[in-house]
C-alpha cells in the first residue's frame, strides 16, 4: 500500500496544511510519497523531505505547474497515480480544485473532507454542517481523498526522505494564468492562525471591526467573521469562518457578537478553547464556549484591549 500526497505551498514556502495531511496518511499506513509541483520549488521539496513519515519527495519543477492550475496538476497526478493506492490532499482551495479532476480522470469516487481514518478503505467525514458523522467505505482501487486538516494533528519534522525528479510535463491547452490579486495583511493567515478573533452581525458595521483589530494585534491573532457579517457587507468574504467559509481550529477562538448558527459552529467548533462575548445570554454560541461573557461588546472590547 502506498500513498501520494499533493503538497500545499505558497510564496515559496511549504504550507502547514501538508503536515496535517501526512498525519492522515500515517493513520492509513503504508509508504508515503509527497508530490511537490511548481516552478523553482527546490526549497519546498527540502522542507517536505523533513516531515516525519515521508518516504520520498517527488518533484515536478516546471513552468507548466507554476501557478498550480487544476488542469496540468490533475494530468500530472493522473500520470503518477498508477503507482499508488491512495491520493491525498488538504481540503483547501487547491485540493478541492485538483482532486475532483483526478477522480474523474480515474473514474473513481472522491471522498471529501475526512476527519478520521477507520481503516485503509474506511473513513469518517462530517455531514449536515457537522451535526452528523458519516462512515464511508470505498471499494475503488484508487482512493482519492481530501483531508480536513483540523481533524489531524500535524506531524513534526525530523524526517530525511529522498528527493527524486519527475520528468512528466503536462500539456495544458485548457487554461491560462492571467493574474492574481492577493489580500495583504501583517496578521497571520486565517486558516493557519493559532488565535482567531471573529465578529458577527452584532458588530453593527464594518468600521467597528477596528475594535477586534486592536485585540488581534496584541494577541498575534487573525481576524474572522460570521457569514451574517459578510452578507451584511461589513467585511470581505475571505474573512468568513463557517461551513461555506474557512474551517479553523486554532488554540484560541474568540467569538464576538456572533449568535452561533450551525453553519458557523461547523467552521470553528474544533478550536481548543472557545471564548464567546454576546449580550444575549440565550445565544447558541454559549453552548460550545469554554468561557462566556454576557456583556455589550462595545463595553467589553475596549476594556479587554486595555487589560491586554
Amino acid at each position: 500500500m502506498s500513498i501520494l500526497i499533493l503538497t500545499e505551498h505558497h510564496d515559496g514556502a511549504l504550507a502547514g496544511a501538508t503536515a496535517h495531511v501526512v498525519a492522515a496518511a500515517k493513520a492509513i499506513g503504508g509508504d508515503i510519497d509527497v508530490l511537490v509541483a511548481g516552478e523553482g520549488v527546490a526549497a519546498i521539496a527540502e522542507a517536505a523531505a523533513k516531515l516525519d513519515g515521508v518516504s520520498k519527495v517527488r518533484v515536478a519543477d516546471n513552468a507548466a505547474y507554476a501557478h498550480q492550475l487544476a488542469e496540468p496538476m490533475s494530468a500530472l497526478i493522473n500520470e503518477l497515480a498508477g503507482d499508488y493506492s491512495h491520493v491525498l490532499a488538504a481540503a483547501s482551495t487547491t485540493g478541492k480544485n485538483v482532486l475532483p479532476r483526478v477522480a474523474a480522470l480515474k473514474d473513481v469516487a472522491q471522498i471529501s473532507e475526512i476527519i478520521a481514518v477507520e481503516s485503509p478503505d474506511t473513513f469518517k467525514r462530517p455531514i449536515y454542517a457537522g451535526n452528523a458523522i458519516a462512515t464511508v467505505q470505498s471499494e475503488d482501487a484508487l482512493k482519492v481523498i481530501t483531508v480536513r486538516t483540523t481533524g489531524f494533528d500535524a506531524v513534526s519534522e525530523g524526517g530525511s526522505a529522498g528527493v527524486e525528479a519527475v520528468d512528466f510535463v503536462a500539456d495544458n491547452s485548457q487554461s491560462t494564468f492571467i493574474k492574481e490579486e492577493l489580500a495583504q495583511s501583517d496578521r497571520p493567515e486565517l486558516g493557519a492562525a493559532k488565535v482567531v478573533i471573529s465578529g458577527g452581525r452584532g458588530m453593527g458595521n464594518g468600521d467597528n471591526f477596528k475594535l477586534l483589530e486592536g485585540i488581534a494585534d496584541k494577541l498575534g491573532a487573525a481576524v474572522g467573521a460570521s457569514r451574517a457579517a459578510v452578507d451584511a457587507g461589513f467585511v470581505p468574504n475571505d474573512m468568513q469562518v463557517g461551513q461555506t467559509g474557512k474551517i479553523v481550529a486554532p488554540e484560541l477562538y474568540i467569538a464576538v457578537g456572533i449568535s452561533g448558527a450551525i453553519q458557523h459552529l461547523a467552521g470553528m467548533k474544533d478550536s481548543k478553547v472557545i471564548v464567546a462575548i454576546n449580550k444575549d445570554e440565550e445565544a447558541p454560541i454559549f453552548q460550545v464556549a469554554d468561557y462566556g461573557l454576557v456583556a455589550d461588546l462595545f463595553d467589553a472590547l475596549p476594556e479587554l484591549e486595555q487589560k491586554l
